[in-house]
């Protein structure tokens, strides 16, 4: 939990950060964090990769990126790490935190710019035109979201011509033995809708742990995930060895599919090729 009391690196960082809020958005930032896989994502498509100087530790992609010096997990932020690179800008998407790290960096006098995080095909239209404004690059905003949009409404036609939509339950972790999945509203529905299928968790709202009983009635074709290593690692021996989950269709047909976190959820420039990679494990025979 952040300190109540700012460390005095902290409170010098912030001293000397103070100075830049009168000139930071006069003239494009040249010396820019950003937090979040997605939005570093759309700067680097947009050629502002040479003023990036930190990323968060989603910012995964593409590889060359990580050479960044990472500031940590974009819901666990250290104002310290932060403000340590001495950013004139820092675009965030908008999940970051916590609370309280950002009250910190806006106290700063460092322009935070939050990003739209809506998970829908107007959603990263959105999202890549509010990052071309911070970064003061409208010509190649616009040019980016103009290509995306072609390759998402590739995808919508694509899922709207589905006529008997597969079932698919995004298991977010096994902790406990009890599977946390994507519901309503969240980054994995959007997706599923995305690639023509239906979200098969419903009755909640974003990321929640779902009961025996309801994971039983959501009755899946295919269940996803996130491609993971470590301790959040889901093998499909761990899915077998599940009591609920090994009952489920997917499960005893076999229909498991992993996916990069970021490419899946991210929804970035990347997202049309989620969306047909996922149809294509949904629908193979159509091609």
């Amino acid at each position: 939990m952040m300190r109540k009391s700012l460390t005095l690196r902290v409170i010098l960082a912030l001293a000397a950060s103070a100075v830049l809020i009168t000139t930071a958005m006069a003239e494009p930032a040249q010396r820019v964090v950003t937090l979040g896989g997605s939005v570093t994502e759309i700067a680097v498509a947009l050629g502002a990769q040479d003023r990036l100087v930190a990323r968060d530790s989603t910012s995964t992609y593409p590889a060359e990126i990580t050479a960044l010096p990472d500031v940590g997990y974009i819901r666990a932020l250290s104002p310290e790490g932060v403000l340590s690179v001495s950013p004139d800008l820092i675009l965030a998407e908008a999940d970051a935190g916590p609370p309280a790290a950002v009250d910190v960096l806006n106290a700063a006098g460092v322009p935070f710019l939050r990003m739209p995080g809506d998970p829908t095909p107007a959603g990263v239209v959105a999202k890549i035109t509010a990052v071309a404004a911070a970064l003061d690059l409208p010509t190649e905003g616009a040019a980016l979201a103009a290509n995306v949009q072609v390759a998402l409404t590739e995808a919508e036609a694509r899922a709207a011509a589905v006529t008997d939509k597969k079932r698919v339950l995004f298991v977010l972790s096994l902790q406990g033995g009890r599977v946390m999945a994507g519901g309503e509203g969240s980054s994995a529905e959007g997706i599923i809708a995305l690639a023509g299928g239906v979200n098969a968790a419903t009755g909640f709202h974003g990321y929640k742990q779902m009961t025996d009983e309801s994971v039983l009635a959501a009755a899946p074709d295919l269940i996803l995930m996130m491609d993971r290593e470590g301790d959040l690692a889901i093998g499909n021996p761990d899915v077998m060895a599940h009591p609920t989950l090994s009952q489920t269709p997917a499960a005893q047909s076999g229909n498991i599919l992993r996916m990069d976190g970021m490419l899946l959820l991210g929804f970035g420039p990347r997202t049309p090729e989620a969306a047909k990679a996922l149809y294509d494990a949904l629908y193979p025979k159509a091609g």
